[in-house]
């Protein structure tokens, strides 16, 4: 390994490691360039209310007690000696009355802004309830320990069944982005008395590492290069502690990513300078990555050989040009035995929901058209749409 990457992965080890009160005091004298960014729930908080003031629909927000860990599991969502309360950061928006409950999930080191420029067309039809996933946002951030596939979807999970309990919802539409959309698919399985409809938005998870590596990508893992970037994923170097070791500029190189990434396919709906610094905020959850995919984004534990214990009627969403592979849900649709579609958004990538706003709602409403309008015919798919 290059002195490089050993000095790159010291610092960003160094930078990710906590601080004691006293050590913080005792470096204040640093210049500020090097409290880059803030590690804090409340800046997060901070951040998540200027995307929040973004949206014309009244809201409340709260930080719903999920208990210090689930009763009778043998996994504990944190580890530690302390029997501490942990919480869920919840948005519900103003509705009216009788309309459905969607719950949205967002995905890999996000947090429920992300859904900022839908809440307000959604919230017209449903009564809409965002969470930060445990580890992330606004959320509590216990200590992650999980040494397994299992251990690490429970953890996720639990979570959220503990605070589906505490908010005392059941048959709810539940919507998943991406990691997400793991989340929710691996939720439904476990518990589909709770979940009415499966909204699942470029879902990762389908697809195995065995049967669908591509050529490139198994020349490339032969390389020196492959082979030092697959031990450093199954180290737990995530793409987060990268960010953090290139110091003071992490923000910025975030800032211009998620700049340029979500214009990529936009339909005239670019992200201003301000939104897009919003959504740069630093996440805390990402230590579940290696135990839940391999090198490549493949599933330790794919969705498609779950598809003959599927129990609720499904929808999947892919932007057209969306990395996640629409063919790993067709291929489970042919094995489940629930109503499946799946519905591709054109002008839009794996951020549909971002990228082509006009058209993910029309998907969504569409997807969810016996919920909203249950005596109407409207099984005709809204112009634009592509239905596979």
């Amino acid at each position: 390994m290059s002195i490089g990457l050993r000095r790159l992965m010291k610092m960003a080890e160094q930078i990710n490691s906590s601080t004691t009160a006293a050590e913080a005091k005792k470096w204040s004298f640093w210049p500020s360039v090097f409290r880059w960014i803030p590690t804090s729930t409340d800046h997060i908080i901070a951040a998540e209310k200027r995307l929040l003031s973004l949206v014309r629909t009244p809201y409340t927000q709260e930080q719903v007690n999920i208990g210090s860990g689930p009763p009778g599991s043998k996994v504990r969502w944190f580890r530690s000696v302390s029997n501490e309360p942990r919480f869920i950061n919840t948005v519900t928006f103003d509705s009216k009355e009788g309309s459905p409950t969607l719950v949205m999930v967002h995905g890999y080191g996000a947090s429920q802004g992300f859904f900022f420029r839908n809440f307000d067309a959604l919230a017209k039809h449903f009564k809409v309830i965002a969470i930060d996933q445990l580890g992330w946002g606004g959320s509590s951030r216990p200590d992650f320990t999980c040494r397994s596939t299992e251990e690490t979807e429970d953890w996720f999970i639990d979570s959220f069944e503990e605070w589906r309990k505490a908010k005392n919802l059941s048959n709810f539409i539940l919507l998943g982005h991406s990691f997400g959309g793991y989340v929710a698919a691996k939720y439904a399985l476990k518990h589909p008395e709770h979940v009415q409809q499966l909204v699942l938005v470029g879902p990762a998870g389908f697809t195995s590492q065995t049967e669908h590596m591509s050529e490139r990508m198994t020349k490339f893992r032969a390389t020196w290069k492959g082979a030092v970037l697959n031990h450093l994923w199954e180290s737990n170097f995530t793409p987060m502690k990268i960010i953090r070791g290139v110091g003071p500029w992490g923000p910025d190189l975030v800032r211009r990513y998620t700049n340029s990434r979500f214009s990529s396919y936009s339909n005239g709906d670019d992200l201003t300078e301000e939104e897009s610094r919003l959504l740069s905020a630093k996440p805390s959850g990402e230590l579940c990555l290696k135990y839940i995919f391999s090198f490549g984004a493949f599933a330790k534990s794919p969705l498609l050989y779950r598809a003959p214990d599927w129990k609720v009627p499904t929808a999947f969403i892919y932007g057209h040009q969306d990395w996640m592979n629409y063919q790993g849900a067709e291929q489970a649709r042919k094995n489940m035995k629930v109503p499946c579609e799946i519905i591709r958004v054109p002008q839009a990538g794996h951020f549909v929901f971002l990228e082509n706003t006009v058209a993910f709602h029309s998907a969504v409403l569409y997807a969810c058209r016996r919920f909203i309008s249950p005596q109407e015919d409207n099984n005709s798919l809204p112009e634009g749409l592509i239905s596979v």
